[in-house]
């Protein structure tokens, strides 16, 4: 869509959207009520027109991915996060599993000699797997590999081992940029409203301790991604708080490579009574998310999560990422019903999946510098 017909669009808006489509025209940043309004009474085709009318002036037709694998090592957690059908609490550990430090590196060592840019390591809150054990980790992967880039360890993992270590939280992230990790994923910030985090993840770190950490890898010269986890019983007012606080600290920063949107899935959780969200409402977080997180570079939808279809269909909706070819088995969506259930694709299944929606496929490294286009 060009400027003339986006200007025909926006003009034919109620007042109210009409006046939020042309800031969005003039780059002019959205409030919060606008972020509401557009939730509340954007039409699907309209949300859809702007936000891609603002994808395309930051990145045409560019769509990015990397080349990644996951390591996961464990999945017991001290933690219960009712919408988490992932975890085994630590009390029933037997349940799960646990991987040494040389199975971690056996998994490293099956991409010796490949195209493989990052690591990306997450898991379960393990009491025994402290900071110095996976302090150790990072330094054998970097001894090993010294070009492979670490994305490791979620705010909630941090936050409990900076915690028992007894270290703050600048000391703790310093020990472990020494060792090795080069940045950190955007996971754990779930919902930041009080209100909502206390009855779905009460006993982990809150929002304030998550973006704590965050601000602290920026300052460090670290990058990191921010997440939010939509659609279970939060409102839109509840999205609107939790991206006006990303927001607020990517301009403090300028830490945050890209927003995630992460739909809740509810199979297999305490939560599997809550209803799912349809995929209009994927596509309406999506379109409202780039419009409103006008600081943030890159929106990614995570392609396991939606399913292929979807992941092509969100490329109009504003997002211009669709995270990488995740080469494993990755279980934390997959265990709650997530459309892919064993997601991994090929750098020619993605590339091929981007063009058939007359994208741009741009392979990036962890820290969007370009690789190849195709």
């Amino acid at each position: 869509m060009n400027n003339e017909s986006i200007a025909r669009l926006v003009s034919e808006q109620e007042n109210e959207l009409r006046k939020i489509g042309e800031k969005v025209i003039n780059n002019i940043r959205l409030t919060d009520e606008d972020g509401l309004l557009l939730f509340e009474r954007g039409s699907l085709s309209f949300l859809g027109a702007l936000s891609n009318f603002v994808r395309e002036r930051m990145h045409g037709h560019q769509t990015f991915f990397n080349r990644n694998f996951h390591i996961e090592p464990t999945n017991v957690c001290v933690f219960s996060c009712h919408f988490c059908a992932y975890s085994r609490l630590y009390a029933h550990r037997e349940e799960g599993w646990e991987l040494s430090i040389e199975q971690m590196m056996d998994i490293v060592k099956k991409y010796d000699n490949r195209p493989e840019t990052e690591v990306h390591i997450v898991g379960g809150v393990h009491p025994k797997m402290n900071l110095h054990y996976f302090a150790d980790l990072l330094r054998q992967i970097k001894a090993h590999r010294p070009d492979l880039h670490i994305k490791g360890f979620t705010a909630v993992e941090l936050d409990y081992m900076f915690r028992k270590a007894k270290l703050s939280v600048a000391e703790g992230m310093q020990y472990l940029k020494e060792a090795g990790l080069d940045s950190i994923p955007g996971g754990g910030a779930e919902i930041f409203h009080e209100e909502i985090r206390n009855q779905i993840c009460a006993d982990k770190v809150d929002g304030a301790g998550w973006l704590h950490i965050h601000e602290t890898a920026h300052k460090l010269g670290m990058h990191s991604n921010a997440t939010m986890l939509y659609g279970h019983i939060e409102k839109y007012e509840h999205r609107i708080d939790h991206m006006q606080q990303l927001r607020a600290l990517q301009d403090k920063t300028g830490g945050f490579n890209t927003f995630i949107p992460l739909k809740f899935r509810n199979g297999d959780n305490d939560m599997s009574h809550v209803p799912e969200v349809s995929v209009i409402e994927d596509f309406k977080m999506y379109a409202v998310a780039r419009l409103y997180m006008d600081n943030f570079p890159h929106l990614k939808a995570y392609w396991p999560m939606l399913g292929r279809k979807n992941a092509q269909l969100s490329l109009a909706f504003g997002v211009d990422d669709i995270d990488g070819t995740i080469d494993d088995t990755t279980k934390i969506y997959s265990m709650a019903g997530a459309e892919e259930q064993s997601p991994a694709m090929t750098t020619e299944e993605i590339v091929t999946l981007i063009k058939q929606v007359n994208r741009k496929p741009v392979e990036r490294d962890t820290l969007y510098n370009i690789i190849q286009a195709y």
